[in-house]
């Protein structure tokens, strides 16, 4: 790599580490860079996982009160993530490349289209005569660990969107104030990365060097994109989430 293309790699994981902390859509900044400078796709997907480690962890550090108030959600966001996120990595080095290449694009679309509409979806829901009101939405439902699991799986495959899928089951199950989802998103996120990463140090090919330099830049990004999301209004988070999420899904397409 020469000195302008890692120069420019820092930038990528300066910028993703804002963005995964503010919106979710990291790996759409950081990726097509490490492909760019010459990185195998293979090699760059989990070399992009690893890298972006530090940005979680300084994201995370960074809404430290948001998380606070939820702790039991905060530990059931972390598990299931976590745990998906094992399934995610080794379906990674076993499929095929490009396996789930058609639908990954429907699915964030969807998922944006929920974040979209969520005040509408949630106005909905309570109206229904199935709608529970003494029921405890601030923790953790069958559907939601459900859900929330299977977006773990998804975040330890590929995980460009993983974010906005989250924020969708996040503002849709609980009723929760949107910072504190995006406090958890980025949990999330987070906790994802740390157990692929751990697989791919494991048993995958890794660039150190992309790895070093893209840590270098997301470590910081993380921390500022934390005082970003949480200072977002709701509606203006919810605007950035679907339009970055339409731009994920168009690229991919």
């Amino acid at each position: 790599m020469e000195p302008l293309e890692q120069l420019i790699v820092v930038g990528a994981g300066l910028g993703a580490g804002i963005v995964s902390s503010s919106i979710g859509v990291a790996s759409l900044i950081s990726f097509p860079i490490l492909v760019a400078v010459g990185l195998p796709p293979v090699v760059a997907n989990a070399s992009n996982t690893v890298g972006l480690i530090p940005a979680g962890l300084s994201g995370s550090f960074g809404y430290r009160r948001e998380l606070a108030e939820h702790p039991a959600v905060t530990r059931a966001v972390l598990a299931t993530s976590a745990i998906g996120a094992v399934a995610g990595a080794f379906l990674l080095i076993r499929l095929p490349p490009g396996v789930f290449e058609a639908v990954v694009p429907w699915l964030i679309l969807f998922a944006c289209l929920l974040v979209g509409f969520q005040p509408l979806i949630s106005r909905w829901a309570r109206s229904r005569p199935s709608f529970d009101p003494d029921a405890d939405r601030t923790l953790f439902s069958r559907k939601v660990t459900a859900a929330s699991t299977v977006v773990g799986v998804y975040g330890g495959y590929f995980g460009a969107g993983q974010g906005v899928m989250l924020v969708a089951v996040l503002a849709l199950g609980l009723d929760l104030d949107l910072r504190v989802v995006n406090a958890l998103k980025t949990t999330a996120i987070m906790a994802a990365n740390i157990v692929a990463g751990v697989i791919f140090v494991a048993i995958a090919e890794l660039d150190w060097l992309a790895i070093g330099l893209l840590a270098l830049g997301s470590v910081v990004g993380g921390y500022l994109g934390s005082h970003v999301g949480r200072r977002l209004p709701p509606t203006v988070f919810r605007v950035l989430v679907v339009v970055a999420g339409v731009t994920a899904a168009v690229v991919m397409l």
